[in-house]
């Protein structure tokens, strides 16, 4: 049986979305439903957040944000466009654009999150990347442009559309020869690791990174699926 403090350390507020979660598979919300609930709960929380990091989901130190989302560098094999799917206040795309420059890699981020408050902290936050950062829900987007990379997280849909949903951002999305980068995702070492289901749903996984957390029963993880690669 998983604890409390193991469920705590892979999402924080997962009551909450427990709650929406059986709301939505007993039909008394449907899918808009469903995306409205979740967001009324994460943009107020990152709205008030009193650091950057908190603005962007992370509850911890900057130096703990580093050591955790860097994990979505190793996805990022060579310079090209960074779409974050679920930007928030845009920390990840300034995060990914200054790692790639200490690499040596030219990665030019953009931002689109289904909260438009939020997106609009990020708007101010970055003035010069304004213009890339998009206020839409992703399951249903279609882009200006598609990216060379993209990255998401498995939590932005319920569990039934998630094939669906990482299939439209293949098909309408990331750009021809461009890899799709799911994660960072906090995963319990008991659960069906997500890479195997996105393997066994018929996406060829190119690639997947695990790391510990701080929580023994929780790793940090990333992977990647690669388009015409």
């Amino acid at each position: 049986m998983v604890s409390d403090s193991a469920r705590d350390a892979k999402e924080h507020g997962w009551r909450q979305f427990d709650e929406i979660d059986a709301a939505y598979r007993a039909g008394s919300l449907d899918l808009d439903g469903w995306h409205e609930a979740v967001r009324a709960i994460v943009e107020p929380v990152y709205l008030a957040a009193a650091t950057p990091e908190g603005g962007s989901g992370h509850h911890g130190s900057p130096q703990e944000w580093q050591r955790t989302r860097s994990i979505v560098m190793e996805a990022i094999d060579g310079p090209g466009t960074f779409l974050d799917v679920g930007c928030a206040n845009g920390l990840l795309m300034d995060s990914v654009h200054r790692w790639g420059s200490a690499r040596g890699v030219a990665v030019e981020p953009y931002g689109v999150d289904i909260g438009g408050r939020i997106a609009e902290v990020a708007r101010a936050r970055y003035p010069h990347w304004a213009g890339r950062i998009w206020t839409a829900n992703a399951a249903t987007w279609f882009p200006p442009r598609r990216f060379d990379y993209v990255r998401t997280a498995t939590e932005y849909v319920p569990a039934d559309r998630l094939r669906r949903y990482l299939q439209h951002l293949l098909d309408h999305v990331v750009a021809p020869g461009g890899r799709l980068i799911v994660g960072k995702l906090n995963e319990l070492r008991s659960d069906e690791p997500v890479a195997d289901w996105a393997r066994r749903a018929g996406f060829p996984v190119g690639g997947e990174i695990r790391r510990p957390a701080n929580h023994p029963d929780v790793e940090h993880t990333v992977f990647w699926v690669d388009l015409g690669r």
